[in-house]
C-alpha cells in the first residue's frame, strides 16, 4: 500500500492486527483448525457365551445381519419362478426390528431360537439358491422359522394359534407355511450349541456396537445380565395385541 507521502511501503505479515479497511485479516493456514471427527462409539462388552447374553442384544445382532441381507437382496429382480409361499404382495407396514421384538416379547422366544434364524437362512439358501431373504419374505419367514425352531429347541412353546396372532397371519396360513418351511429345510430343524455359539461370536465380531468378553470373565455393565429364563406359556399368558397383518 502507499504511505502518507505516496511512497510504497510493504504490508507487514502477522503483526498487523487490522487491515486498512478495519476488518481482521484471515488467520494463517496453520492456525485454521481442521475438522475434528467424533470419536468412535465405545463398544459394549457382552458375555462370551450366548446363553448368558441378554435376549435384546441377540435380537439386535440378528436384526442387523438380516437387514444387511435384505439391503442386498432387494436389488435382485423378482421373477415368477422365484416366488414362494413366503412372499408378500408388498412389504408389511411393521419394521423388521419391531416385528422380531414383538415375537420375542409375546412368545417368550429363547436366545437359541433367535440365533437359529440365521442357521435356517443359510440352510435354506444352500438348498434353494434362488430363495432370498428380502423385504417381501422376511416377516413370514421369521414367524414360520420361530414356530418351527421353538418346537425343535424349546421345552415350552406356544400353540400355532398363538404364534399366528402374534405374527399377524391366519392360523391356516401359518400351518401351511410351517409345513413348507420344514420341507424346504429338509426337516433339519435342530442345531448344536457349538454351532449357535459360532454364529453368536461372528455376529459380535462384525458388530460396531459390541465386543466379546474374554472367556471366563463377565462384562463390566451397570447391571448383570441374567440368562434367559423362559416364562410359562401359553394358557397363562395374556392375549397379545393384534399385529399388523403381513400381506398375502
Amino acid at each position: 500500500m502507499k504511505g502518507a507521502e505516496g511512497v510504497s511501503t510493504p504490508v507487514p505479515l502477522k503483526t498487523t492486527p487490522y487491515s486498512s479497511s478495519g476488518s481482521a485479516p484471515p488467520p494463517p493456514a496453520s492456525a485454521v483448525a481442521s475438522p475434528v471427527s467424533p470419536p468412535p462409539p465405545q463398544k459394549q462388552l457382552v458375555p462370551h457365551l450366548f446363553q448368558e447374553c441378554e435376549t435384546s442384544v441377540i435380537s439386535q445382532l440378528v436384526t442387523e445381519m438380516i437387514s444387511r441381507l435384505i439391503a442386498h437382496n432387494d436389488r435382485i429382480p423378482l421373477t415368477s419362478a422365484t416366488i414362494t409361499r413366503f412372499h408378500s404382495r408388498a412389504p408389511p407396514g411393521i419394521k423388521l426390528d419391531d416385528y422380531l421384538r414383538r415375537i420375542v416379547k409375546f412368545a417368550s422366544v429363547e436366545p437359541s431360537v433367535i440365533l437359529l434364524l440365521l442357521v435356517y437362512v443359510d440352510r435354506i439358501c444352500e438348498l434353494h439358491p434362488t430363495f432370498t431373504i428380502s423385504s417381501l419374505t422376511v416377516h413370514r419367514f421369521i414367524i414360520a422359522a420361530v414356530t418351527s425352531g421353538s418346537k425343535a429347541l424349546s421345552d415350552i412353546y406356544c400353540t400355532n394359534t398363538y404364534y399366528a396372532r402374534v405374527g399377524g397371519i391366519s392360523l391356516q396360513e401359518l400351518n401351511l407355511m410351517e409345513i413348507e418351511f420344514c420341507k424346504m429345510i429338509g426337516w433339519r430343524l435342530s442345531s448344536s450349541i457349538t454351532l449357535l455359539q459360532q454364529y453368536y461370536a461372528n455376529l459380535v465380531r462384525t458388530s460396531p456396537l459390541y465386543v466379546l468378553c474374554p472367556p471366563g470373565t463377565s462384562p463390566s455393565l451397570a447391571h448383570n445380565p441374567q440368562p434367559h429364563q423362559q416364562q410359562p406359556l401359553p394358557s397363562s399368558s395374556p392375549h397379545p395385541p393384534p399385529s399388523p397383518r403381513t400381506n398375502n
